[in-house]
């Protein structure tokens, strides 16, 4: 249910002397705010480390008609060219519990908080149930709106709700897990909510009788190999893992998982199987199967292989990397070049992760 923002919940992120202005800035460069490094720029920007600078983006006249761009670490965005209009920063930081109850602790961050450092911290407090989902780059801002998630465990399990504003009329809003429509690397945000709201906090539901996830193969060796099987140890086997697969978006540019796994009805995967014996899928509780992305591209030849600077991954098929110089362009024309190459060889649709814009 969509509703107001309860009372009682006073929001996380205000000060005693809130500042309810913005500074716009002109030409601004975005290289520092996507994970794939593209060198494009904003005609205008506006850095939101104050909630009460987002209502006020409502009420400026100069900014009406203009289009926004609302952008966290840009881990999940493919820019393809310079924005023509104000990409609103967000920068909102804070974290803390507000409520404990006999099963569960309810933790807010703000938006703005990197995810990876927010899952370290709660797991140093003792707030148990994130550590699947460290390691992944971004925000906690831009965590529901991909509904990120990683080895058994996605976000919106722990997921108990959000605020946010309306950019067209400065309203506060919150979303429960049911407004937010939650689907595989989906949301109400990255659909009809797309480019409506910028999100300003979130809050989770963290269960203290505290279970382990441990059953993907490669975390399940680490933690054999370590001995132990707690919630860090699952946190460092994670961490481990992400690190000897996906390349440091620092050194060599990407955004993670660039195709969702494909999900195929029994018989479709069936009929596959029959083709492919070594088809890597899973189960799922419906009877359907998730295909592995990467092990579709891999097989048609792609891992490592490169169009101009844009190439995929030589170690994880999955991720699609900016060698240095890449464009957007550059890099959606690989990730149609494969899904050509993946359609034809197993009649599957791969989709993007990623907004591309």
């Amino acid at each position: 249910m969509l509703s107001r923002f309860a009372q009682g919940h006073p929001p996380i992120l205000t000060s005693a002397c809130s500042m309810s202005e913005f500074q716009l800035f002109s030409d601004y460069p975005l290289l520092a705010h996507n994970t794939f490094g593209f060198d494009v720029r904003a005609k205008h920007a506006v850095r939101l480390t104050e909630e009460a600078q987002i209502p006020a983006l409502a009420r400026n006249a100069r900014l009406n008609g203009m289009r926004q761009l609302v952008l966290g670490g840009g881990s999940n965005v493919v820019l393809t060219r310079n924005f023509d209009g104000v990409a609103l920063l967000v920068e909102l930081r804070g974290r803390r519990v507000i409520h404990k109850d006999h099963d569960a602790v309810l933790v807010e961050a703000g938006a703005g908080e990197n995810w990876h450092e927010f899952v370290a911290w709660a797991l140093s407090q003792g707030l148990l149930g994130l550590e699947n989902l460290a390691l992944i780059p971004g925000t906690v801002g831009a965590a529901p709106i991909q509904n990120i998630g990683a080895y058994g465990l996605e976000m919106g399990e722990r997921f108990e709700r959000l605020r946010a504003i309306e950019l067209s009329t400065g309203e506060t809003r919150e979303f429960d897990r049911d407004a937010c429509a939650f689907g595989y690397r989906d949301s109400f945000f990255k659909q009809e909510g797309r480019g409506r709201f910028v999100i300003v906090s979130v809050t989770f539901r963290l269960p203290k009788a505290w279970t382990p996830r441990a059953d993907y193969a490669d975390i399940a060796r680490v933690l054999e190999t370590s001995g132990a099987n707690n919630p860090q140890a699952i946190f460092d086997a994670v961490v481990a893992v992400r690190q000897a697969k996906l390349p440091d978006w620092r050194v060599l540019g990407n955004a993670g998982s660039f195709f969702k796994n494909p999900v195929v009805s029994a018989a479709a995967f069936n009929a596959l199987k029959a083709l492919e014996p070594e088809l890597v899928s899973y189960r799922q509780q419906d009877g359907q199967f998730k295909l592995a992305a990467g092990w579709l591209i891999d097989r048609c030849g792609w891992k490592g292989r490169a169009i101009g600077a844009a190439a995929v991954h030589d170690r994880q098929a999955l991720v699609l990397v900016n060698r240095g110089g890449a464009s957007g362009a550059q890099i959606l024309e690989l990730a149609d070049a494969i899904k050509r190459d993946v359609h034809a060889r197993f009649a599957v649709e791969l989709e993007a992760e990623p907004v591309c814009l």
